[in-house]
């Protein structure tokens, strides 16, 4: 068994990777985060299309759009408050709103699902 510590997303993960042999089923084991880490606004769950993600920690400020609403690549979907600065998130496609993850106020880790546009 060999152990690897993988970092996903901002988030550091202990994994242990066993070698089997050729037609053995391999025994499920789960990845344990190694740091604790902030849960997940409680939001709607995330829908199919292209994740807009915090690019650092902070807190949400402000939202400018809403589900349904049509938004061009570069356009600010949201506002985000980090080290006393307010940073525009912005769309990297065109495309409609399909779901909203976050709210107003709330404090939000790296990569964390903000708005999900398809």
């Amino acid at each position: 068994m060999k152990r690897y510590n993988i970092t996903v997303n901002g988030k550091a993960y202990d994994v242990a990777v066993e070698e089997l042999d050729a037609g053995a089923a391999p025994a499920p084991v789960a990845a344990a985060p190694v740091a604790a880490a902030a849960p997940a606004p409680a939001a709607a769950p995330v829908a199919d299309g292209t994740k807009i993600t915090a690019p650092m920690p902070g807190t949400i400020l402000d939202i400018k759009v809403a589900v349904g609403d049509s938004v061009k690549s570069g356009q600010a979907v949201c506002v985000l408050e980090a080290m006393k600065m307010e940073n525009d998130v912005n769309s990297p496609v065109d495309g409609k709103v399909l779901s909203i993850n976050t709210t107003k106020g709330s404090s939000v880790e790296t990569g964390a699902v903000l708005v999900v546009v398809g």
